[in-house]
């Protein structure tokens, strides 16, 4: 895991995209979501591999404990904030993130910028689940790989998935293992030099697309408490996440900001 960030995203005069915001330590891009997939309908199946980490409040607590996460999550061509709760926080400091969450880049990948004969794969999910993405989406070849449980710490299986990805030549990896391991999984494969196209780490994102998971209504959304939306449907698997991991986010914050001003008067 010694990913370092890529060159930012950059348009056809060589300028970088989008401005970037640093938070907590990490590197954000703060584009809009239209902007954000203006520039993803540029990718090709050619194109020299990077992908997309979308932070929210659960991600950055881990990356926290675990600072080795850090160049990881720097290592990716997109950074985007998919917390509206992580994006208020920041604006008490000074910081103006963007939202765009994860789950509707993938809705807008599906929806506009995926087109007849592309190829994508998959890496996780159910045979399940693809089979029914499979038939929604007829004019797209996609290709499964479905990794074993415990893929952080199964080297060998990590290998076979980016194998998997770099056999596929597909425009675009989706990588639905679960944070940490669907970024480490895209770092890895950035670091072999194999795997082409754009990769997303995506979380559950294939639910939704589906309609195995309901997202919550948009005001929720707006709201700014989608987190709550989803503790409601899922109080056991969730409860620690959001009750006992999450609020540790305005520690962090804290922190970060009394090392930013004594950094300042050095």
């Amino acid at each position: 895991m010694t990913s370092t960030r890529q060159p930012p995203a950059q348009d056809s005069a060589g300028q970088n995209r989008f401005p970037r915001a640093n938070f907590l330590g990490l590197d954000f891009d703060t584009a809009e979501a239209a902007e954000v997939i203006a520039f993803l309908d540029t990718r090709r199946a050619d194109d020299r591999f990077g992908y997309v980490v979308t932070p929210n409040v659960d991600h950055m607590v881990q990356i926290d404990a675990q600072p080795e996460l850090r160049p990881v999550y720097q290592g990716g061509l997109l950074c985007l904030n998919d917390s509206r709760v992580l994006a208020r926080l920041a604006k008490l400091y000074g910081i103006a993130l963007t939202v765009v969450p994860g789950s509707d880049l993938i809705v807008a990948l599906f929806g506009s910028v995926l087109k007849d004969g592309d190829r994508l794969c998959i890496v996780g999910a159910s045979a399940p689940l693809v089979a029914q993405l499979r038939a929604q989406y007829p004019r797209i070849t996609i290709i499964h790989h479905e990794p074993p449980m415990g893929l952080r710490r199964n080297a060998a299986a990590r290998k076979a998935a980016v194998d998997a990805a770099a056999a596929a030549n597909a425009r675009f990896t989706l990588l639905a293992v679960g944070a940490p391991q669907q970024e480490i999984l895209a770092s890895e494969m950035a670091t072999a030099g194999t795997v082409k196209g754009t990769a997303f780490c995506i979380g559950a994102a294939v639910d939704f697309i589906v309609g195995a998971q309901v997202r919550a209504p948009r005001i929720v959304q707006r709201a700014g408490m989608e987190w709550f939306w989803r503790l409601a449907g899922s109080p056991r698997r969730l409860g620690r996440r959001y009750l006992v991991e999450g609020p540790k986010i305005f520690r962090i914050a804290l922190r970060w900001q009394r090392d930013r001003k004594r950094n300042a008067r050095v």
